[in-house]
């Protein structure tokens, strides 16, 4: 059996590929801050695993990275020595990459040079652009503990195929060697590279080094080289805030998310006492591609020490806030942290509710001191912020406040009202906060339930996210307000409806009501004369603790059961079609469920027999023409 083993690449990844050899980015430096990365990354996971088998550092245990270049070869060298891999890991992570989102990177792409350039870090598919500055790539890797035999070599030019064989490597760790393509010769002067080095990976704790700048030819060749270190190597998060200028603070957050944009907040912490920690958390401006899944955790770092312990430790940040990047370095907790033990552990607790709060105390200074910057954090979070209602008890209030919606006020989709706003705004006689909740905005703004308010300039919130239903259940009264849904129950609006004069109509209408209810009896709860209408001749309505229409409709679009319950029919006598119906008409029955149907259609729900709506509908509109004379003109 050969020792080289030839694969074909997937599908994706040859369509990834082909954008990188193609030159479809400008910003082909970042090879280079993808390769420190990586390197980086297996420096930190070799220190995390030598805390329970020093063995793997038994042939040194400085960590750095060496970058080089052959100018005669055309050649840039990225080397590490951290935990390497073996030859199933190079298969999985470089090979066929079947966990680093290729696809989902192909799929984002928005032609956007700058924003698709930083795409490859954010899915994981950095590696890969080495094609766009390379012809040729070898790397060569032997996992830490291994003996110098087992290690691998993996070669391709980015055609379709690349190649594994089994290899001696006398060191642990990855060599990275790139032939570069003949455009690329820019790239092999010292001081570019160095440039770069400064640019995107100035704040990698790890020491990276170049060769020095006076060394001769003749040095490299033989391998007496002056290292020289070229950037800072220091925890940015472990120097004294007032000497970290916000340069450095972008910098630093951007090596974190891949985002060019810089972030709309920095939090800057060090916390002494019983419990020693320092936080560096970061506001995005702009909401990632994978915000909306809460498994996929990768915002928070945590260090101890120093030392890293884990990416996506999601015990120091609640799911609600898991858009925040940053990182969290303990003094106090053992190094040989687990996630089980982040679970159980007390002083994780703490960090996590320190942190928690400093997030929450940022974001209510931009809402007090930057609105503009907040109503940019609201736009791009909010409807992930509103989690924390129903997730985090302790800190409700502070959520509570910091909430946004849209109001019949604005006359616009855009959520900037406060609860605090809408209490300030409130008339002295009002007894609670009134919403209304619907899939879009456009069906909440045009729900005959807002006729009585608008008629009578009472704010109602309009909550059209589909989180906002959880919201309300969890968020029930604010200030001592309760909050009230106008499709719900029978309305509290004494200031604008005479008591008196709902029981006459009620009377009045009596026998009306009656017939309805018999013959819906099987589709209603109950029928009654509406308050809340004004111009429409009815409306459904839920009682004070059954589903909803809204929150039913949602449960059934992700595919769960929905408790049954039957609606309250509402009628507006006011309206011509109910002042003028006869309880005895032989066409009772079409009218009654027409008006149904047509409630419900105007809550956006879906009626049951559509062909059978059209059809009473076709034939009421007959009997109504065939009444009227008809005129004829003479010719």
């Amino acid at each position: 059996m050969s020792n080289t083993e030839t694969f074909k690449f997937e599908t994706e990844v040859q369509q990834l590929l082909h954008l990188m050899i193609h030159s479809l980015y400008s910003d082909k430096e970042i090879f280079l801050r993808e390769l420190i990365s990586n390197a980086s990354d297996a420096a930190d996971r070799l220190r995390f695993e030598a805390l329970t088998d020093d063995g793997l550092i038994s042939d040194g245990p400085e960590l750095a990275i060496h970058v080089t270049i052959d100018k005669k070869k055309k050649t840039i060298t990225v080397s590490d020595n951290g935990i390497g891999m073996n030859h199933d890991e190079v298969v999985d992570n470089i090979g066929t990459i079947a966990r680093s989102g290729t696809k989902e990177f192909v799929d984002a792409l928005t032609g956007d040079q700058t924003q698709d350039a930083n795409l490859i870090g954010q899915f994981g598919v950095g590696f890969y652009s080495v094609f766009m500055v390379a012809d040729t790539v070898v790397l060569t890797t032997r996992k830490a503990g291994s003996p110098p035999g087992e290690a691998v070599r993996w070669e391709s030019d980015g055609s379709g195929k690349y190649t594994i064989e089994n290899v001696t490597k006398d060191t642990r760790g990855t060599d990275i060697v790139l032939t570069l393509r003949s455009d690329q010769k820019e790239l092999l002067d010292p001081y570019r590279l160095r440039n770069i080095i400064g640019k995107y990976s100035d704040h990698i704790s790890l020491p990276i080094r170049m060769p020095a700048l006076n060394d001769t030819d003749k040095q490299q060749k033989t391998k007496e080289l002056k290292w020289e270190t070229v950037n800072k190597g220091s925890a940015l998060w472990t120097r004294n805030k007032k000497d970290v200028a916000q340069d450095d603070y972008q910098a630093f957050y951007t090596t974190l998310s891949y985002d060019p944009e810089p972030p709309l907040s920095v939090i800057h912490n060090r916390v002494e006492g019983k419990l020693e920690y320092t936080i560096l958390l970061f506001i995005p401006s702009k909401a990632p591609f994978d915000l909306w899944d809460r498994e996929r955790r990768h915002g928070v770092k945590l260090y101890v020490r120093r030392i890293f312990i884990m990416d996506d430790a999601e015990q120091l940040m609640p799911a609600y806030l898991r858009f925040i990047r940053g990182v969290v370095d303990s003094a106090d907790l053992p190094l040989n942290v687990s996630r089980e033990f982040l679970q159980k552990n007390k002083d994780i607790d703490k960090i996590r509710a320190g942190a928690v709060k400093k997030v929450l105390a940022e974001l209510k200074r931009l809402s007090a001191k930057e609105p503009e910057n907040y109503n940019v954090y609201w736009e791009q979070f909010g409807r992930v912020f509103k989690e924390g209602v129903i997730e985090d008890h302790d800190n409700r209030e502070t959520i509570n406040k910091l909430l946004r919606f849209a109001s019949t006020k604005d006359g616009t989709d855009k959520q900037t009202v406060s609860l605090e706003d809408y209490v300030n705004r409130m008339p002295a006689n009002q007894k609670g906060i009134y919403y209304l909740t619907a899939d879009t905005y456009s069906a909440a703004t045009q729900s005959p339930h807002l006729e009585i308010f608008r008629k009578n300039d009472i704010e109602v919130l309009l909550l059209s996210d589909p989180i906002d239903e959880w919201v309300v259940n969890h968020l029930t009264e604010y200030h001592d307000k309760p909050l009230k849904s106008v499709a719900k129950g029978a309305l509290d609006l004494d200031q604008v409806v005479d008591d008196g004069e709902k029981d006459r109509r009620e009377k009045e209408y009596g026998s009306m009501l009656t017939r309805f209810k018999e013959i819906l009896k099987d589709q209603v709860k109950d029928v009654r004369i509406t308050h809340r209408l004004t111009d429409s001749p009815a409306c459904l309505v839920a009682d004070e603790n059954d589903l909803g229409t809204n929150l039913e409709r949602i449960l059934k679009s992700i595919g769960q059961s929905a408790p049954e319950y039957k609606p309250i029919l509402e009628l507006n006598p006011d309206h011509p079609m109910i002042s003028e119906l006869d309880p005895d008409g032989k066409d009772m029955e079409d009218w009654a469920y027409v008006l149904f149907d047509q409630a419900a259609l105007s809550e956006g729900a879906h009626i049951k027999e559509p062909a059978v709506y059209v059809r009473r509908v076709n034939q009421l509109l007959s009997q109504r023409i065939a009444s009227k004379p008809r005129i004829i003109t003479a010719p």
